[in-house]
Order: structure tokens, then sequence, then C-alpha cells
């Protein structure tokens, strides 16, 4: 929160009267365009390089006025959310930081996150990726509710405004999602090993499917494979890109699977211990599935922060890497504007935990 990278009011315009710009208007970005116009009571300008796209989303109701292009959408924005191709997303960023006021915070929704925080540097992006979709594509399909009780990641780099991620964190909250605090390589490895790495083996299990069938006729397909390959061959233009822009991590996640495919090969093929490893593999799912599940009370956490770049961004990491989740924050500045105090919402159980992490960073 230092003066030169937090300079403005501590309040936060993500209220009635919020300008908020999209860039990019199919389903994601139509779906955040209407979540802020209903929720937030924001006024929402968006671009798309898809000719007629922007009127579409204007005749749906989901912005207020469609721009001719990506700087005339964002040049009176308080928050701007770049929800282009992911192959775009940069030159998208590009234009839209050219042209944003200074005291702006602008994101993106990409599913890769450490090429663009490594090659955006300007102090206004804060890279952003929410967890919700559906298997249809367009503004057309677009829903207010698309992000009610998702993960949406947030990866501040270090010495990030705390300002300006304090705004981003009531944007995405008030669109109805839950934000979460990542660091970039943190979150494509993630992303690699729980999202990119089963489309890649549903491919895979079709391939095999395929060839085990040789010239018999199809038969009647069980659950377990409907389930296991319902991805397979989502969108190709789409995850060819996904696939490359989180290339690295997704091929260490691929190199451990097929490591711990031949492990499961010898251990099938000895015919001992099979129903340990069944049984433990149950028990690991479930308890991957409870992650993240909070639920209950929230307490408060406060803390006088001192005016230093990052502080902020570092306390969110902090929790995060603890699994404590921000569920909600806010800033307040001292009089003489050399420190602030910050709040902060966490789940009940949470909460003597999150008070010794915060004194550990403030020291």
């Amino acid at each position: 929160m230092t003066a030169g990278d937090d300079e403005g009011s501590f309040e936060s315009p993500v209220g009635p009267g919020a300008r908020i710009a999209v860039l990019g208007v199919g389903l994601i970005g139509g779906s955040v365009a209407l979540a802020a116009r209903e929720r937030l009571g924001a006024r929402v300008s968006g671009w798309d390089p898809v000719p007629h796209a922007p009127e579409v989303a204007v005749a749906r109701a989901a912005l207020d006025e469609a721009a001719p292009d990506a700087a005339s959408a964002v040049r009176e924005a308080d928050a701007v959310v770049v929800a282009a191709p992911v192959g775009a997303v940069h030159d998208v960023l590009t234009a839209a930081l050219a042209a944003v006021p200074e005291d702006a915070v602008v994101t993106d929704v990409a599913s890769t996150k450490g090429s663009l925080v490594a090659a955006v540097g300007d102090r206004r992006y804060i890279g952003g990726h929410p967890l919700a979709g559906a298997e249809v594509a367009g503004v057309e399909h677009a829903r207010a509710d698309l992000f009610d009780g998702a993960t949406w990641y947030l990866t501040p780099r270090e010495g990030a405004s705390g300002i300006l991620f304090e705004r981003l964190h009531r944007v995405v909250a008030g669109l109805g999602a839950v934000p979460s605090a990542i660091r970039p390589e943190v979150h494509d490895r993630l992303m690699a090993a729980f999202s990119h790495l089963p489309h890649v083996v549903a491919n895979a299990l079709v391939a095999q499917a395929a060839d085990a069938l040789g010239d018999e006729a199809i038969p009647a397909t069980g659950p377990s494979f409907r389930d296991m390959t319902r991805v397979a061959g989502a969108n190709p233009p789409l995850w060819a890109s996904i696939y490359g822009a989180n290339r690295e991590a997704l091929l260490t996640s691929l190199d451990g699977l097929i490591e711990r495919l031949g492990t499961a090969r010898d251990l099938l093929a000895a015919g001992d211990g099979v129903e340990s490893w069944q049984a433990d593999s149950g028990r690991r799912r479930r308890a991957l599935l409870d992650v993240g599940l909070t639920g209950g009370a929230l307490s408060e956490v406060r803390a006088v922060v001192p005016n230093r770049p990052g502080v902020i961004a570092d306390l969110a990491l902090t929790l995060s890497r603890a699994g404590i989740n921000i569920h909600d924050m806010s800033l307040s500045p001292s009089p003489d504007g050399r420190s602030g105090e910050v709040a902060l919402w966490v789940a009940d159980v949470h909460a003597d935990r999150a008070r010794e992490l915060v004194e550990e960073v403030l020291g």
C-alpha cells in the first residue's frame, strides 16, 4: 500500500455506478457482464473482435453499451475483465492497459497464468481465472449465476497494489464467485493436474477403446467409460491453445501419470495389494473433493499493515498456501497515510491460524 502504488481512495468503486469493461463477450465475458449489471449495479461497456458480438450482448442486456474497439471500452473503467480467446489474451491486455485509467484494475480469465503474469509488468494487472464454464459457447448462453460458488483464482505478482487487489476481490465476490489468491506457478501446476491432464487422458481412453473394439459392433458403453470420457475432443481450437499455453506444467503432470500407470501395471501383474490400492484411491479422492469446502460462520481478522508494496497480496498468498480462503476484505487508511488497517473475513475454524499467519507476515 505505498503512496506510489496505491494512490487514491481506499473506497473500492464496485457498487452501483461502478464502471466495468468486458473485452470478449462470449459465454464467460457475457456472464461477467450480466452479473456485473444485475448484482453490482455496474454500468458495463464491452468489445469483442467478432463483428456484431457486442451488439448481440447489448440485445441480451449483458452490456449497457457496445464499444467500437478495446480502447474505447476501457477508457473510463474502474475494472476491466479480459475474456478473449487464450491466444489473444496478451494482445488484448496490452491494448487495455494502454488506454485504461491509472487507478483501474485489469484482470483476465485465461486458464494459464505464469506466462501472462511474467509478460505483463503493469502494476494494474492482476491475473484471474474462474473455475466455471459450460459445454456451450457464445453470449446467447451467458448467465448471471454462472459463477455462483465457483472458485475464482487471483494471481497477484509480488508488490501488487493492495487497493487494486481489494477492488478486484470485491468485484469477483460480487459476481457470486469465491476469490482465492494463489501464486501463478502453483495455479498452472494445479490446472495441469486437475483440468488439463484429465482432458488428455479422456482423449487417450477414447483412442484405446476404439482400438480395443476392432471390427466388433459398438457395445453399449457403461457409465465408467461415459464419465471418464465426457470431455474427450472438447472444443479443439480452445484446448489446443490451452495445452500450448501450459505445456511445461502439463508435460510434468503427464510424466508423473505415466510413472504411476507403470506402478499400477506392476501391482496388477503381481496381484498383491490391489484391494488396498483401490481403497486408498477412494480415500484420496474424497479428501481432494473436500478441499476448499469451508461452510459455517465467518470470523473477522484485523491488523494494522505498513505502507509498503505488496503487503496485502503477501497476506492473501500466505493464507492461501495454508488452505485459508479470504471470503471478504476491506482496507482503511490511517490519518497520516503511513499505514492502514486491513480486515479479513475467514472461516471461523481457520480464524486462530489466520491471526498467527498475519502476525508472522507483518513481523
